[in-house]
């Protein structure tokens, strides 16, 4: 059996036997505006091999959140004041959502912090799955903005609510509309990268507040043009986005929850380990994400003539080709069968027991 890690062994060096190179930023020339943009976002070679440890992942993660609770922050600031002037319910419905970001980043932030923590003989695993939990989290505060808008539209459509401000309300909505993609491009290719679900749900979760936001500007033309009812309606529209992008997020994170993995993740695994040198046969692998980072283990069979240091020699390079073309991966066990011994637990050979004496 081979245990490892991703905390100094096998780690990638910026050069490989099979060439695999560490890729280095260049000096950033240009104005604020451009090194701004370089230390906010991902770039175009930031893909996922590039991140490497739990470490470096986390904090990736940790960062995103930070940035886009600040990005959110401000844009829920500036559109609860135009609501308080103006009385749109539309425009009410886009600034409950945002406010729900910022009541979901924060346990997200603390998830990543806690996942950070040691294993310990109680939860011998570590604390990631902590990650998956604030993923339930977030969902249900969607689903009570979600409710709340659907309250407050039906409300305005029993009671007609005079609207004001509408130039304000117009230029908040577009205001909205733009912070809230930025802040969803952002989480997005950071979750992405990581492979957190919570956080790209997350980013899903702000790319609809950026479509709603836009959906406020027809509120605010049927206001100006003698149907004020249109603005309830976008609400309740915007309810229904709501409930859509939380159905398909959600399927991710309790999936993972299940220890349900990407198709094609298993296949990898596997045609990776075969291809190393010494491996006549991978018999069974598994994989589950704990957090954003993926686990797996497998049985490999090899020459029953090999001594164990041989052997141990063998997956050893397993784990490190593991480790160099399967995204994320945080850990691996490797398990040595002789080949003409491999088979799977459930097998039964049929053979009668030996005779005693």
């Amino acid at each position: 059996m081979y245990d490892a890690d991703d905390h100094g062994r096998g780690r990638r060096q910026p050069h490989d036997d099979d060439g695999v190179h560490e890729l280095r930023h260049p000096h950033v020339h240009g104005g604020v505006w451009v090194r701004v943009k370089h230390a906010l976002v991902p770039h175009s070679h930031d893909h996922t091999e590039a991140i490497q440890t739990a470490d470096e992942a986390t904090s990736v993660g940790i960062r995103a959140a930070w940035i886009s609770l600040a990005g959110m922050g401000a844009t829920a600031l500036l559109q609860i004041v135009i609501v308080w002037l103006s009385g749109s319910v539309a425009l009410l419905a886009d600034t409950l959502h945002n406010l729900g970001h910022l009541a979901t980043t924060i346990p997200l932030i603390i998830a990543f912090r806690l996942g950070r923590r040691a294993p310990t003989r109680r939860y011998s695993y570590g604390f990631r799955r902590a990650e998956d939990l604030v993923g339930l989290l977030i969902g249900a505060v969607i689903a009570l903005s979600a409710g709340l808008i659907v309250w407050e539209s039906f409300q305005a459509l029993a009671t007609q609510r005079d609207m004001t401000h509408l130039g304000w309300v117009l230029a908040a909505s577009l205001v909205g509309a733009a912070g809230n993609e930025i802040v969803a491009i952002y989480r997005i290719r950071a979750g992405r990268r990581i492979g957190s679900a919570a956080l790209i749900a997350e980013g899903q979760h702000a790319r609809t507040d950026a479509l709603t936001s836009l959906a406020v500007v027809i509120g605010v033309t049927g206001a100006w043009v003698g149907v004020p009812w249109v603005d309830p309606v976008i609400g309740l529209v915007i309810a229904v986005v709501i409930v859509a992008v939380l159905i398909s997020s959600m399927r991710t994170v309790v999936r993972r929850l299940m220890d349900g993995i990407d198709a094609g993740t298993l296949d990898l695994v596997e045609a990776t380990a075969a291809e190393v040198s010494g491996v006549v046969s991978v018999d069974r692998a598994r994989a589950r994400w704990i957090g954003h980072r993926l686990e797996t283990d497998l049985d490999i069979a090899v020459d029953p003539a090999l001594t164990v240091a041989a052997s141990h020699g063998i997956a050893h390079g397993v784990h490190d080709r593991l480790r160099r073309h399967v995204p994320h991966l945080d850990w691996a066990s490797v398990h040595v069968n002789p080949a003409k011994m491999a088979q799977t637990p459930d097998q039964d050979t049929g053979a009668p027991p030996p005779a005693k004496g």
